[in-house]
């Protein structure tokens, strides 16, 4: 099997799911960006092992912000901040094996923030109110518009790629394939989102805002974390997913981009 029929073989099935979950919302979807989220962070955990993260503190303020947004909004997106702060400073402080205090508070807060908050995002933006199910609509227009971005950035990248975007951070990333991206998944988010809600429809500048914020934010979430990979000097985050490598190599774009949807609803309104 060709790595590219690989690729397309997993992602379909888990952008169905990911559609599935964002279409039902509630606690199906929270529930389902808590696993998703501490099968990432745990990824995230294993690749800075050598700076001893507090596991356990990681994970509690995963679960506590993305339960904390969906239950309270993004006005209460912070309360898991300070807990896995003094939890994390007590492991530490009780753990036998020495290491930087510094460098095992920073890398574990530095999952829960990336991680826990991006997907946290996510739920925030299902869960934005209005008529006909508006946060569903854009969610959908997240989702596929980052798909459709990094399918297309893919494909064309490796048709026509001939300029490398950033070979310091990701030797395979072409300026050619991001063009690509870009404008495909501007055209997926906009025609997603474009006249919705039907009973409220959203102003064509307002699509444009939107999609030139997700299709913006979604490459360089997929940069960030190969900034990060490249420093820790590995490949892929893990091998979970085959051709695709692990769960957090499939979910960096929208880690940034749900964040920047939300961002955006919220400036023009719509949040």
């Amino acid at each position: 099997m060709t790595p590219l029929a690989s690729r397309v073989l997993i992602a379909i099935p888990l952008l169905v799911a990911a559609i599935y979950a964002a279409y039902v919302g509630g606690w199906v979807l929270a529930g389902g960006g808590i696993v998703v989220g501490i099968l990432a962070l745990h990824e995230f955990y294993a690749m800075t092992r050598q700076y001893r993260p507090l596991i356990p503190a990681g994970f509690a303020g995963l679960v506590v912000a993305i339960a904390a947004i969906h239950l309270g909004g993004v006005q209460w997106a912070g309360v898991a901040i300070p807990g896995v702060l003094l939890l994390a400073f007590w492991l530490s402080a009780v753990s036998e094996v020495r290491q930087s205090a510094t460098a095992q508070l920073a890398v574990t807060v530095l999952g829960v923030v990336w991680i826990g908050y991006g997907l946290g995002f996510l739920v925030a933006v299902r869960d934005i109110p209005g008529p006909d199910d508006w946060g569903r609509e854009l969610l959908l227009g997240v989702l596929i518009g980052a798909w459709v971005s990094d399918t297309a950035a893919y494909l064309f990248g490796r048709m026509f790629g001939r300029r490398r975007l950033a070979s310091q951070i990701s030797p395979n990333k072409t300026v050619e394939g991001l063009v690509a991206g870009l404008v495909f998944g501007f055209a997926a988010v906009f025609f997603t989102v474009y006249h919705e809600p039907t009973a409220v429809p959203l102003a064509p500048i307002h699509a444009v805002e939107l999609a030139l914020a997700v299709t913006i934010a979604a490459p360089l979430g997929d940069l960030f974390e190969s900034y990060l990979k490249r420093d820790m000097g590995v490949k892929d985050t893990g091998t979970v997913l085959g051709g695709h490598g692990g769960v957090l190599d499939r979910i960096d774009a929208l880690l940034l981009a749900g964040a920047a949807a939300y961002f955006v609803a919220l400036a023009i309104g719509r949040a």
